[in-house]
């Protein structure tokens, strides 16, 4: 007797445009494999045939609950903005419908906790879309760190510098908006765009869940015209279940020169670690030896949640080890305002290509990789002679908000 090959599992896509292509890509991908079929589609305004090439005649619907009723789906994909995540996330659940949920998972950490509480009430499985958090340099990393390749650990930097034009900041309605409509949207760089930054040195230093989180600072700025953060920088100090300590430094903004691919970069008594998380690429530099460049492959997130329904493989990214980031998040939520920069401190840019102006900061690499690689926040280096000129406009004493874990 000849055993017939698992039929694919039914998919829902909740927010097939904008971030949402890339998982209608991955979804197409793991039809191909035999994984997945795409069962329905949430959108508000259905998908054309061009969109949908390869992925047959889903049904299409703008109401989540009642696709996932007509077709059964077993799994729902949930790609809409940040305000609606929790909502939606519960909605599949509450149907017995395992989720992946796009970052952040939630805008507040009542809503993360709600959200978290719910899914695992309903004994689904809840995958958190923190990409990243599949690379196996992740690992690599936690092994060259425990086996002392580089001596004690002082700290980890995080570093993002990108650009995000006047289109972006209007292409929704919740875009760079700490709240709409009396709700918490959250939509800043350290929250959403470069949340893997954080995230995914979070997870390097051991300390990703809430409880590990004995205080943060936040820097909080903006040169665009949005109510959120577009260049910020942050610390966070965790204290792990062991008792041992780390500290996490990050500075992003969306406002780079040169726009260079984000990083982390773990600093140690003899040397140190960088890890290119977009790249999957590691370098190690050691006192005494020739840097060494490894690549490592990643494991898909939506995958590993098919292995985990399949054959119970542990999922990489469940909301409890996203718990840390969510308290930084509620630490931006409650932070006073992001403080405008003086219009001394940006100036415009003409878009690439026809595209719309953006801002610049003056500066900002350089800052950015500053502080990474001192692990230091923007006003600390205000205060130093060599980063004074680039970081003028930094707060020289307070931070622009404070939040605390434990």
């Amino acid at each position: 007797m000849t055993s017939s090959a698992p039929r694919p599992l039914p998919v829902v896509l909740a927010g097939a445009r904008g971030h949402g292509r890339w998982h209608l890509a991955n979804i197409r991908r793991l039809a191909e494999e035999g994984r997945v079929r795409l069962a329905g589609v949430c959108e508000l305004a259905p998908l054309t045939d061009g969109e949908l090439d390869g992925l047959g005649d889903p049904e299409q619907s703008t109401d989540l609950a009642a696709l996932l009723e007509r077709t059964g789906a077993r799994v729902a994909v949930i790609c809409t903005p940040i305000h609606t995540h929790a909502d939606l996330a519960l909605t599949a659940a509450e149907r017995g419908v395992h989720v992946l949920l796009e970052k952040p998972p939630a805008p507040s950490y009542a809503e993360f906790e709600r959200m978290a509480d719910g899914v695992r009430a309903a004994g689904v499985a809840c995958q958190i879309g923190f990409q990243s958090l599949g690379s196996h340099a992740v690992t690599a990393i936690r092994d060259l760190v425990a086996d002392g390749a580089i001596g004690t650990v002082r700290g980890i930097g995080a570093a993002g510098a990108w650009t995000r034009d006047r289109a972006y900041w209007s292409r929704a309605p919740w875009a760079g908006r700490r709240r709409l409509d009396g709700r918490d949207v959250v939509d800043g760089v350290l929250t959403n765009p470069l949340a893997h930054a954080v995230a995914t040195a979070l997870r390097i230093d051991g300390g990703d869940r809430a409880e590990d989180v004995a205080g943060i600072e936040l820097e909080l700025y903006r040169a665009n015209d949005i109510e959120s953060d577009d260049t910020s920088c942050a610390r966070i100090r965790t204290v792990r279940g062991d008792g041992t300590r780390g500290e996490i430094t990050a500075a992003v903004t969306l406002c780079a020169e040169r726009p260079g691919e984000p990083y982390v970069v773990v600093h140690g008594t003899e040397g140190r670690i960088t890890f290119w998380y977009k790249e999957d690429r590691v370098r190690l530099e050691r006192r005494g030896r020739e840097p060494e460049t490894t690549e490592h492959a990643r494991t898909d997130l939506l995958h590993n949640l098919l292995d985990h329904l399949a054959g119970g493989t542990e999922l990489l990214v469940p909301p409890e080890r996203t718990g840390a980031f969510m308290r930084l998040v509620e630490a931006v939520r409650t932070a006073p305002e992001p403080r405008p920069l003086p219009p001394d401190a940006w100036r415009t840019e003409p878009g690439a290509a026809g595209g719309s102006a953006r801002r610049v900061v003056p500066g900002i690499d350089a800052l950015v990789a500053e502080g990474a690689g001192r692990l230091a926040l923007y006003s600390e280096l205000a205060a130093l002679p060599e980063t004074a000129g680039q970081a003028g406009w930094a707060a020289t004493a307070a931070t622009a908000g404070e939040g605390s874990g434990r």
